[in-house]
């Protein structure tokens, strides 16, 4: 266990910066650490390195056996499913002792010979960090491009094989999103390159094999800056489709992948809080849009030749209690991605829709979702499942026969008993009267309704992304050793519909913080544990949220994880040059508008921090993140270090060769997990 007799914490220097907008000025001391290239930038980040390396030695011995125990439950040489597109079966695996995937396929059959079209290990061999990010096969199955990232930045560039001849071909697209799409002809690509100051993805790019990068066409352009682009295929493979988006607006346009060198067409212009999405089916475009007040979205379609809002027909109507998230076509059945209560399901539907059903779940707290469904022609939905005490698993459902087989369920090596962890759901009550759900699981044996069990609580609550209770075997390090783990389902997700996405943004982002500390101050009245062992955690914009509930209600916890923390809101939300800054406006706001400035600077974790005692705190970080910049952390870090009035743990780890995802590979990462788990153990001990 960590003691209180730890080694002296680096301080950093200050260096007043006056930032002054709409009258209002504020000094930040530490703005100056806005620089990577500055050799005193690295010293610091480098004496916060060592610093809690110092502080955890004490821990090493546990951070090795969390480090086995999660590696250990690993299949290490495990396999995906495989899924069946254009003559081939397509699967990844991975190798005893590898960190990285190997890409197959087996033609015709799978018995057949395996073919090996990318081994990312070798790859990455020489590399701190690489990652590949998407695969993608020409229309005749013969060429692959890949993209790929040896920095952790999440620039790529885009290489190409011939499968066929088993060597590389020369054309090389540097510095690019890593987004790409094949039209049919096996020759062109079309591709998004983003801006080189602020990684707006924002160009779309035509590139033709054997041609040079420079000789590439643009094709679009995206100028709106709160706007990106991208491109992709329908599930057809007749249509490509250019889709530029913010976050309250989506524009299509689409090209017959048959005909590269053709207009692209718009199909309906952007209108501010008109959201939709195509898919391809016939002679019609499926389109999935909140248009017409549909707030849950609804499922319209029109002919592929006349696709304009104005002739876009009713298919399946709003609904006010569900949420309409996604959808799979096959040539007999529509299936639907829907949220209801809280919790995801997936509703069968013949296209006159006369048959529909729901997949029946067996627990009361799961996650399910579409797989890969590549086949147009079938009557099988592949799916997954799994909920906090089930392993992911993965089915092939006959949509007309209503049965289903298990194709493959995540194998925790060293065995693993479901009967052993009791899941359940239970709901907060947020200072307005709205309740909150909340998703937890502990091992039986070891709890105790009597407040005696760590518990960690996790949450995200931002861009409508909903936190779904997913099984975790790394999880387990925690559960058996008598934490509970928790999720608070917070407004600013998507939970429990559109509305509570609305709810937790803009100007009604504090309803994301005062939710998750409802849902701390239940857990603890109902005796789930107690604040001299609860601990929370999370990243990103989750992070944000760490960062406003400490300042708020620092007691409340006995120590908290911030990973990649955005924390200095009004500062990155002023500075354009930023990454994600400008298509990020309709989530918090502009802060140039001062009602959203005077908001912002209210709840801004780095602009509130206070002269109070602070819960013990371990912050992360990554040199290169794209999105969340090194700089935010560990100004707030330094800051923390001079307000803070209390003897609590204060740690910055920053990994300098990686960005906002940490480190790759499957067994890398597990370091840093078993470094969070053991700063949280050795607080309280375990069982």
């Amino acid at each position: 266990m960590m003691t209180e007799n730890h080694p002296i914490p680096p301080i950093a220097k200050k260096q007043e910066k006056p930032l002054e907008v709409h009258g209002h000025l504020r000094v930040d001391d530490y703005y100056w650490m806005n620089d990577r290239d500055n050799p005193e930038v690295i010293d610091y980040l480098n004496a916060e390195n060592d610093y809690l390396k110092a502080v955890m030695a004490p821990t090493e011995t546990l951070q090795n056996q969390l480090f086995e125990e999660m590696k250990g439950r690993v299949k290490e040489d495990d396999e995906s499913v495989p899924y069946f597109k254009n003559g081939y079966f397509y699967y990844n695996r991975f190798e005893k002792g590898s960190e990285y995937p190997i890409y197959c396929r087996k033609q015709g059959h799978l018995d057949a010979e395996e073919e090996i079209m990318l081994d990312v290990n070798e790859l990455g061999k020489d590399s701190a960090y690489y990652q590949v990010g998407s695969l993608g096969i020409s229309q005749n199955q013969q060429l692959l491009c890949y993209s790929y990232d040896a920095v952790g930045r999440r620039i790529y560039n885009l290489a190409f094989k011939d499968l066929v001849r088993e060597q590389l071909l020369e054309d090389q697209l540097q510095a690019v999103t890593g987004n790409f799409s094949w039209a049919n002809d096996n020759q062109t690509i079309f591709y998004a390159q983003q801006d080189p100051e602020t990684l707006r993805s924002f160009r779309i790019y035509k590139h033709r094999l054997g041609t040079f990068q420079e000789d590439d066409l643009l094709v679009y352009e995206e100028t709106d800056d709160t706007f990106t682009c991208h491109v992709r295929k329908s599930k057809s493979q007749k249509y490509l489709y250019i889709v530029s988006q913010s976050t309250v607006s989506t524009e299509y346009r689409v090209l017959p992948a048959d005909q590269p060198e053709a207009q692209w067409l718009l199909v309906q212009a952007r209108e501010r809080d008109l959201e939709y999405e195509l898919e391809h089916v016939e002679e019609y475009f499926y389109i999935l849009t909140n248009a017409f007040g549909a707030k849950n979205f609804q499922l319209m379609r029109a002919l592929v030749g006349d696709c304009a809002k104005s002739s876009w027909e009713e298919y399946i109507p709003h609904r006010e209690n569900v949420l309409l998230e996604g959808m799979e076509v096959f040539k007999n059945h529509l299936v639907l991605e829907e949220r209801f209560f809280g919790l995801g399901r997936l509703q069968i539907r013949s296209w006159d829709g006369l048959q529909k059903h729901h997949i029946k779940m067996d627990e009361p707290v799961y996650t399910v979702w579409i797989g890969q469904n590549a086949e147009y022609y079938t009557n099988i939905l592949r799916f997954g499942y799994n909920s906090l005490c089930t392993p992911s698993s993965i089915y092939d459902y006959d949509m007309d026969s209503k049965s289903k087989v298990l194709m493959k369920q995540q194998e925790v090596v060293g065995g693993y008993n479901a009967a052993d962890y009791l899941s359940e759901r239970c709901w907060g009550v947020a200072p307005d009267g709205t309740e909150i759900p909340i998703s937890l699981v502990y091992k039986r044996e070891l709890f105790r309704k009597d407040g005696s069990n760590p518990l960690l609580l996790y949450a995200y609550g931002s861009y409508g992304y909903s936190t779904d209770p997913t099984f975790s075997s790394n999880r387990l390090s925690l559960l058996d050793r008598g934490f509970v783990y928790a999720i608070a389902h917070i407004r600013g997700g998507q939970e429990m519909g559109r509305y509570w996405y609305e709810d937790g943004k803009m100007l009604k982002k504090k309803n994301t913080f005062s939710d998750f500390i409802a849902c701390a101050e239940y857990l603890k009245r109902e005796q789930y544990s107690a604040s001299d062992r609860l601990f929370a955690m999370g990243g990103s914009a989750g992070g944000l949220l760490m960062g406003a509930v400490i300042n708020t209600r620092p007691e409340l916890f006995r120590g908290v994880v911030a990973a990649v923390p955005f924390v200095d809101v009004v500062t990155t939300m002023l500075d354009e040059s930023i990454p994600l800054t400008t298509g990020e406006f309709d989530e918090w706001g502009n802060p140039k508008d001062k009602t959203y400035y005077d908001y912002m600077l209210s709840y801004s974790p780095y602009d509130n921090v206070a002269r109070q005692a602070y819960p013990n705190l371990l912050v992360t970080s990554g040199l290169h993140d794209s999105q969340v910049q090194y700089w935010e952390p560990t100004k707030w870090v330094a800051k923390l270090r001079e307000y803070k009035i209390n003897d609590n743990l204060l740690l910055l780890h920053t990994n300098m060769v990686a960005g906002h995802g940490g480190a790759s590979g499957r067994f890398r990462a597990l370091r840093e997990l078993a470094m969070e788990y053991a700063f949280m153990i050795s607080l309280v001990g375990s069982k």
